[in-house]
């Protein structure tokens, strides 16, 4: 009997669209409408939409720039407030929810406590509130404390943040860039003076080739997909580096091209290369190596831009074929193919992902991804550069503008001349150090603004330790998630109620991935008793530091705030006035157009590092899913994939050889823990190579970091796969 050949999986599509009209359907057309038309960033990821031009413009001007993950952030903030009933259970009933069902419990409405010893979260108001967090705070020396932001607040309440902090007494002020990609500017700061993106967003229009390495943009920038598409059509060519054969990436279904949706979706990738997890920095350097056997290196730019070439043309030289091949499963063919599309390329824009920087050596991958650009003279004018993929909306703004342990000498000067204030010289905790301090007994009290760190922590059993250990924990969000129920035992929490972007009371700026800085205006009312991140932060500052010289009231005025972050951080000059002039702008000294280097020298570094040691076995790399934003989970399907949340995706060849069948149950275990409850599923995937869903498979994934940039290795970690008994 002949069975049909199986229809193949296309992101986007008509899928999206019906999720769409589902999604604005319940929270209401009007209020799904005001949400997205409003001038307002969008709250999802950092490629850029709204403000000024509009809620679905870009700012390129294009429309409608909209995607699934603006409707799936729009669609938690446009909930009801969750009733007193619901927050009266114990934690052990919330405990029972998972991530999905918590999100969707609604709006945080007002204040809540809970008591050391406590079971359960009690109303209380807001006075009561702030009063405890400043008392609590008070009594605890600031060395024992951490601050903390998640990339979606916006650089008004990040600057208030560590400023806070800093006046308190500590510089242990964190970001969630450390857990994704910090690798990122520590390796491009090396090479290039530079941490951010060199390019800006039209020069995707400009350029006839993108390498995408590392990243699955389908699901989690849907909107750079048509920039991809842009390409193609143009004649140009898009190259995935991935050791997943993604769906959305192969061909996508763009909702608002009529044809596309008709044709059953466009063609993304015209090439896709798929390499065994952990093997990034082999597959790089064998990119390199055929550039340069093919003499397609640009001897003039590197003489005249760069120096350290020699010691990268022997350390490509040194390194064989066959090592390349046996690290990366790939062929030389394979890689000599790809390098071959990208040495014929006229502007060339490389982008990488989390694929990249979660691993024990993610700033030398990226160190190497600029040398794959600066070996070709890709850097440096118009429609060719580096581009890293930047998940929350105003993660990169949240860095700028200081939520971070160590501040450049500068920006600390100036900000003390400025403030007329002395701050702290000692080193800061970073993310994990914060965690590790915290796993130790050694923090006393934390802020936490936004996000959901204990879910972003690897290794869940070591999150919840060092959670439970912190005595007092003050949380600000918009809803509940698993890191407001777990580790709280016999602990303080005190959580409150925040604004989102769109209810801002005055207008909040955030920071693109290409630099670009935004105006939203806010103003839109849903809950009457949630109040801006900024009011709460200088309400308590007033309290914790009476005798203050910084006017933490006159700080309640974004403009304020606005116009000390434009004498203190250069480059955000533009910023004191962006309310009346209503002008928004690239930062100042970024986007290389020119092949001016930020080094000292003035010349970009070509940087040499060794291979990493091999790891055998199967290796476990933690992904998002279609239906998720970060921690958010706001579907349990992954519509692309067609998976749910306890599939763990492995080679069927793999599958096989340990006499597994797709669907069977299985037991994954790691020397860190153990993931009961899942089933095995094939799926196109480079062997030895195992994919499962973040947060859910961090029970696997350990607490070793890039010594340099700090981040955690979720995307290579030894596992073993067994069926359940």
């Amino acid at each position: 009997m002949n069975r049909p050949t199986p229809k193949p999986v296309v992101g986007g599509g008509a899928k999206k669209v019906l999720y769409a009209l589902k999604t604005a359907t319940r929270i209401g057309l009007d209020n799904t409408a005001k949400a997205l038309t409003a001038k307002n960033a969008c709250k999802a990821c950092a490629l850029g939409m709204g403000g000024q031009k509009g809620g679905m413009t870009n700012e390129a001007g294009e429309f409608p720039s909209v995607c699934n993950k603006s409707i799936q952030a729009q669609s938690t903030d446009i909930q009801p407030g969750i009733p007193p009933e619901v927050i009266d259970h114990s934690l052990s009933d919330l405990r029972e929810l998972d991530g999905h069902e918590l999100e969707h419990l609604g709006r945080l409405a007002f204040p809540i406590y809970k008591a050391a010893g406590s079971d359960r979260y009690v109303p209380v108001d807001w006075d009561f509130a702030l009063d405890l967090a400043a008392q609590r705070f008070a009594a605890t020396k600031p060395e024992r404390s951490f601050f903390y932001s998640s990339g979606r607040s916006s650089n008004e309440a990040g600057f208030v943040l560590q400023l806070l902090a800093r006046l308190y007494g500590t510089n242990n002020v964190n970001n969630c860039s450390y857990y994704c990609h910090q690798a990122t500017g520590v390796g491009l700061d090396s090479t290039i003076g530079t941490g951010t993106a060199t390019v800006e967003m039209e020069d995707l229009d400009r350029c006839d080739f993108i390498l995408v390495i590392g990243a699955n943009p389908s699901s989690n920038h849907p909107r750079f997909i048509h920039k991809l598409k842009g390409v193609r059509d143009r004649g140009g060519e898009v190259v995935v580096i991935n050791p997943a054969k993604e769906p959305g990436l192969v061909r996508f279904a763009l909702p608002k091209n009529v044809k596309s949706m008709v044709s059953g979706g466009d063609w993304i990738a015209s090439d896709y290369l798929q390499p065994r997890i952990g093997s990034d920095l082999a597959v790089v350097k064998g990119l390199i190596k055929a550039v340069l056997e093919n003499g397609a290196q640009d001897d003039d730019f590197i003489a005249d831009h760069t120096e350290g070439f020699a010691a990268l043309r022997a350390d490509i030289a040194a390194t064989a074929w066959a090592e390349i091949e046996a690290r990366t499963g790939l062929t030389q063919a394979d890689i000599e193919r790809v390098a071959g599309i990208y040495s014929r390329a006229k502007s060339a824009v490389i982008a990488w992902g989390m694929g990249i920087t979660h691993h024990l050596n993610g700033v030398d991958n990226v160190e190497y991804i600029a040398n794959l650009c600066l070996v070709r003279g890709q850097i440096g004018r118009p429609g060719a550069g580096l581009l890293p993929l930047r998940g929350h909306s105003n993660v990169q703004g949240i860095g700028t503008i200081g939520v971070k342990p160590v501040l450049a000498a500068e920006v600390m000067a100036r900000m003390e001349e400025t403030l007329g204030v002395a701050l702290p010289r000692e080193k800061g905790l970073d993310t994990m150090r914060g965690m590790e301090a915290a796993h130790r007994g050694e923090i006393d009290a934390a802020l936490i603004m936004g996000g959901n760190l204990y879910e972003a922590n690897p290794n869940s059993a070591f999150a919840e330790a060092a959670f439970a250990r912190i005595g007092f924990k003050l949380f600000l969000t918009t809803t509940l998630n698993r890191g407001h129920v777990h580790g709280h035992d016999d602990s303080e929490a005190l959580i409150l109620p925040v604004t989102a972007r769109d209810e801002e009371w005055q207008p909040t700026t955030q920071e693109s991935m290409f630099n670009f800085v935004r105006l939203s205006d806010g103003g839109i009312c849903r809950l009457k008793s949630v109040r801006p991140e900024t009011e709460i932060l200088c309400e308590l500052a007033r309290r914790l530091l009476p005798d203050s010289p910084v006017d933490f009231e006159a700080f309640k005025q974004h403009r304020t705030i606005r116009e000390a972050i434009a004498r203190i951080v250069p480059g955000l000059e533009d910023l004191a006035d962006i309310d009346i002039a209503k002008r928004e702008f690239h930062i100042r000294g970024r986007i290389l157009h020119a092949p001016e280097f930020k080094t000292k020298s003035g010349r970009a570094h070509f940087v040499v590092r060794d291979l990493p040691p091999v790891k055998g076995g199967l290796l476990l790399t933690t992904v998002r899913s279609e239906g998720q934003f970060n921690s958010i989970i706001y579907e349990r399907t992954d519509s692309y994939r067609g998976m749910d949340r306890l599939d763990v995706m492995m080679n069927a060849e793999d599958m096989a050889g340990l006499g597994l069948r797709d669907g069977d149950a299985v037991v994954v275990e790691s020397e860190h823990g153990l993931m009961n409850g899942a089933r095995v599923r094939v799926f196109d995937l480079a062997r030895g190579s195992v994919m499962a869903y973040y947060p859910e498979a961090n029970v696997l994934t350990a607490t070793a970091v890039d010594p340099r940039s700090r981040t955690p290795s979720f995307k290579a970690t030894p596992v073993q796969v067994r069926k359940n008994a």
